[in-house]
């Protein structure tokens, strides 16, 4: 137990103590005592009284502190209330109004601004004010203009709503056309600044400006309407007239007394002249119904026609606000046009016609031509060459009979241009059976060893007498192919090699390609100039006779491509000028040398199956490479089908419409040039005659092709064309739609 207080001031206590030491000290000096005891309360006295001196001296320090503690709060008090009356100025000196909410949301400090046109709040708006009762006096307060259909409980659960962002600003409007913008802030201790700002005047120039441009706009939709060569007319949701221009009533004949602000739509179809119908199956009762559709109202068009002759164009349109408008337009001219355009094309339609069956009688009789000079060359041919013979064995007679070598070289001559005429019967003999119809190829398995290794063994007699080497690759490869004709191809290839190569080598291999094995002869001649390598196929045609010692017929390259043509064997040609040149001959192989052959393998001309004579099939062959369209039109016409050629996608296009038919069936090549490719070309032949049977022909092996091709459903035939994957695609375009 303490014998001081704690809980008295510093200077009680010493007070205390003081009393207490003095009666502890008086009752020493004056109690005796028979024993030691005194002396020892006397130690304790003693030893009191310093720790009581002690006690004084901390409890006196403790004091200064105090009285030092007291004057610091004393100023920071001061500062605090100067600063709060520095901020409650500054707060004061704001043209807005501005109110502190803590972040209880209870109101701590405002300035007289604040809320200042709500006059009727009197001294409401004091610290210590919620923000939902300021919300509530405000929303009640009669300066306050609500929205209309709005109470002021909704309008005060819509601003708390909004008070729960964390930025908040928007306007107020107030009583006697004021404006208030109301922003919010949040403080970092979540808090709430709210400042009102005076806009009327910026909400009152925003007005006037609007107002000035819908003045505008409206004098500029004004002027464009009366600037407009259609008449337009513009209701409102009751159906009564808000806005025009003079050409509708010029169109419609309707007087101008009539087209004034708030004129019904009824009194307008009234006054119409009877001398107007209406197609399209509309009605003036249908007219009238539509006007009062309301917003559900669609689209409307039809034409007016006067008696007079005039035709008008008449669209309705319903707008978003459930009115309408109405346009008229003079469409006379533009009808009178169509008229005569339609007659000017059934004329055309006739003229074309006309023109047609004059090029069909043309092209029968072009045929006819064509089969009769090929009867009359093959049977010339034949007539011809039991009198060359004859006149060789008689020279060849008088050549040993004649004594002097002059005429004996003579002779020579004389017998060397009868075999150069022999020579050139036989090539015009087989031009005549390649393009003849009716001539019938023996495709059966042919060992290619059976036909190179003879023919490069006599060959080679050749070749040594004009210093050249030449070599020849064996091959085990069986391919399926009319042997004699096959042996005829390579024969003239090697021969033309031969002719045109001064020295050097003519190498003959075969290389396997897939399914199919190309038979190559290089040679290193001259070369053949780019210019020059589509028309070394053609009849008669030479390259100049200073890259050759000797005269060809210009026959042998002719036979080759027609026979390469009709057997389905595409042939290619490198040539680089200076260095050489190489033709390349693809046929199908069926596999290795030493198979028996089956007698039943032999077929027609036309792949297994595809039955195409007399079906009357059409193609479009679009290639530009002009030896390949060759050999692929050879190809398909000894199959029966009727082929019409182009070179570009632009040239297909014009050629189906002079013609004016649409083909059973497309080939179409990948690359054409400058012009669209293959896909786009079949694209466009879509759309003019419908969706049609079609290949893309193309040496790209890409998968954007391929993924082009699998889009718009067409076939794609990689080079070197598959005379098998040809004729199934024709069979297919051939066969009847189920």
């Amino acid at each position: 137990m303490s014998l001081v207080s704690p809980a008295d001031p510093p200077e009680r206590q010493a007070e205390k103590l003081q009393k207490i030491a003095a009666a502890l000290m008086a009752r020493v000096e004056h109690q005796t005592a028979q024993s030691g005891a005194a002396y020892a309360q006397f130690e304790r006295a003693a030893l009191l009284e310093k720790r009581v001196r002690e006690r004084t001296l901390e409890l006196e320090r403790t004091l200064d502190l105090l009285h030092e503690s007291n004057a610091q709060l004393a100023r920071a008090t001061d500062e605090a209330e100067a600063a709060r009356r520095n901020l409650a100025d500054a707060i004061e000196t704001l043209t807005e109004g501005f109110a502190l909410f803590d972040p209880d949301d209870v109101l701590v400090m405002c300035n007289s601004r604040f809320c200042r046109d709500f006059r009727d709040l009197g001294d409401a708006i004091r610290p210590g004010l919620t923000f939902r009762d300021y919300v509530d006096r405000i929303s009640r307060s009669p300066a306050l203009a609500l929205p209309d259909g709005t109470s002021p409980a909704a309008w005060a659960v819509e601003r708390m709503r909004r008070h729960r962002d964390r930025r908040v600003m928007f306007n107020v409007a107030l009583t006697g056309a004021r404006w208030l913008q109301v922003s919010e802030h949040r403080t970092g201790n979540g808090g709430t600044v709210v400042v009102q700002t005076d806009v009327t005047d910026l909400v009152q120039i925003e007005r006037q400006e609007r107002a000035r441009l819908k003045d505008s706009q409206a004098r500029m939709i004004r002027a464009t309407l009366d600037h407009l060569d259609q008449g337009v007319a513009i209701f409102d949701a009751e159906a009564r007239l808000v806005g025009w221009n003079a050409r509708i009533g010029q169109l419609l004949s309707v007087s101008a007394l009539l087209l004034r602000l708030g004129t019904r739509f009824d009194a307008l179809l009234e006054r119409l002249s009877p001398e107007f119908s209406f197609t399209e199956g509309v009605s003036r009762a249908d007219l009238r119904a539509w006007a009062a559709g309301g917003s559900d109202r669609g689209a409307l068009r039809f034409e007016a026609r006067h008696a007079a002759g005039a035709v008008l164009d008449v669209f309705g349109q319903g707008m978003p606000d459930g009115g309408f408008v109405i346009s008229v337009t003079d469409v006379t001219a533009e009808r009178a046009a169509a008229a005569r355009l339609s007659a000017l094309n059934e004329e055309l339609e006739a003229r074309v016609l006309a023109r047609t069956l004059e090029l069909e009688d043309a092209l029968a009789a072009a045929e006819r031509a064509n089969a009769t000079k090929s009867r009359f060359v093959a049977a010339a041919s034949h007539d011809l060459m039991q009198p060359v013979s004859a006149a060789k064995l008689f020279v060849a007679s008088l050549g040993e009979r004649l004594p002097d070598p002059d005429h004996r070289a003579v002779l020579a001559k004389a017998e060397s241009a009868l075999t150069s005429a022999e020579a050139l019967i036989e090539a015009l003999l087989d031009i005549s059976k390649l393009d003849s119809d009716r001539l019938r190829f023996d495709i059966r398995p042919v060992p290619l060893s059976e036909v190179l290794v003879p023919l490069c063994d006599e060959m080679g007699a050749l070749a040594a007498t004009k210093g050249l080497r030449l070599t020849c690759r064996p091959s085990s490869l069986v391919v399926e192919s009319d042997p004699a004709y096959l042996r005829r191809i390579v024969q003239n290839l090697v021969s033309n090699a031969v002719r045109y190569t001064a020295h050097g080598r003519v190498s003959v291999g075969v290389r396997r390609a897939g399914g199919a094995a190309r038979i190559e002869v290089r040679d290193t001649g001259p070369g053949i100039p780019e210019a020059d390598r589509a028309a070394i196929f053609e009849e008669f045609h030479r390259l100049d006779a200073t890259a050759s010692r000797n005269d060809g017929l210009g026959l042998g390259l002719a036979i080759v491509e027609r026979a390469c043509a009709r057997l389905g064997h595409p042939i290619e040609l490198w040539s680089e000028t200076g260095r050489g040149s190489c033709f390349a001959v693809t046929v199908p192989v069926t596999g290795p040398a030493g198979l028996p052959s089956d007698p039943r393998a032999a077929r027609p001309r036309a792949p297994a199956g595809t039955a195409l004579d007399g079906a009357g099939l059409i193609v479009l062959l679009v290639e530009n490479d002009a030896e390949m369209r060759r050999a692929l039109s050879h190809l398909i016409e000894g199959w029966g089908v009727s082929v019409i050629e182009a070179e570009d996608a632009a040239g297909a296009l014009a050629l189906l419409d002079d013609l004016g038919i649409a083909p059973d069936a497309a080939l179409l090549d990948q690359r054409l040039g400058d012009g669209p490719g293959g896909t786009e070309l079949y694209a466009a032949l879509a759309a003019r005659v419908g969706p049609v049977p079609a290949a893309i022909v193309t040496a790209d092996r890409s998968d954007e092709v391929r993924r082009d091709c699998a889009r718009l459903g067409i076939t794609r035939l990689l080079k070197p064309v598959d005379r098998a994957a040809l004729g199934r695609f024709l069979r297919e375009a051939a066969a009847p739609v189920a």
